[in-house]
């Protein structure tokens, strides 16, 4: 509780300064935790080498690896100055494309999975998506402080998301799915052996989770990819992706194996675009190829 009221302090602080010396500020931390983070960034490094061999320089590595820190932490402060932050203001500095898309499947009565990755400005782009395109039930991670937990559910619960704890959470997007709502699920994610298939990711054979394909396929969902990208950290673009469509077969196991590698390869090619963009900074591989992040 003490380390959540000092938080509270802090961000008080934060809140009274312009949002370009925030801004600075944040970036300034990342600096520093790049110099300091020796373990993360050999994770990093450990991961790009795992993925792009020979081909990706150690120059090349460096530039990646400092963005990911700038990037969490711009994501980070984005999530405090959202608790602060009306509907009017997150429109106005964004833009929105592919809203048409939904808009069409809505008319259809069909219910709708927008499935991201931890790509580019993730949060402010599931929040968007929650307050200016259609209300999403998203999951999260229960966390071991509930004071730190509140403060994220309600700072996302400002633009109309609905959180939904992970442990039970099948139950609920059952619910949303059956009455043609919108679920926001992430569909790069780490996961046990029972939750996931085994696909093509980044080229490498990697455990993937089902949950976005197992759903579309019992409800009949569309699933539109989402992306958030930014080129200053003060202006940004969402956009809506095609659907990713698939022919229902008698296997159910196929089916889903299929689409899982259709999410995969939307996934891959977003990474591959601009790698700077993903999330590099945890052993994403450990349950597949441990040996990768041996020292």
């Amino acid at each position: 509780m003490i380390g959540y009221y000092l938080f509270l302090v802090v961000e008080k602080f934060l809140m009274i300064l312009p949002h370009s010396w925030r801004k600075n500020l944040f970036i300034a931390l990342a600096r520093l935790a790049y110099r300091l983070d020796k373990e993360h960034r050999l994770i990093v490094a450990q991961n790009l080498k795992f993925i792009y061999g020979n081909s990706i320089s150690p120059e090349r590595i460096e530039e990646i690896t400092r963005y990911n820190y700038k990037n969490l932490l711009l994501n980070l402060l984005f999530t405090i100055e959202r608790q602060h932050m009306s509907l009017e203001q997150l429109r106005s500095i964004l833009e929105i494309k592919g809203l048409e898309k939904v808009q069409q499947l809505q008319e259809q009565g069909r219910p709708v999975i927008f499935v991201a990755a931890h790509y580019g400005q993730w949060e402010i782009g599931a929040s968007s998506v929650s307050a200016f395109v259609t209300p999403v039930s998203a999951i999260y991670k229960t966390m071991s402080n509930p004071y730190f937990e509140k403060y994220l559910v309600d700072s996302r619960a400002r633009f109309r998301m609905n959180n939904i704890p992970h442990h039970g959470a099948l139950k609920p997007l059952l619910k949303v799915l059956r009455n043609k709502g919108a679920v926001a699920l992430l569909a790069d994610s780490s996961v046990k052996k029972r939750d996931g298939v085994i696909v093509d990711f980044l080229n490498k054979p990697t455990l993937l989770v089902t949950t976005p394909a197992a759903l579309a396929r019992k409800f009949d969902a569309a699933i539109i990819p989402v992306s958030a990208h930014t080129t200053d950290h003060e202006y940004f673009e969402i956009t809506l992706h095609d659907e990713i469509t698939f022919e229902r077969s008698d296997s159910e196991t196929e089916d889903i194996k299929q689409i899982t590698q259709s999410i995969a390869d939307w996934t891959s090619k977003l990474i591959n675009d601009d790698p700077r963009l993903w999330f590099w900074l945890h052993r994403r591989w450990k349950k597949n190829y441990p040996e990768i992040y041996e020292k």
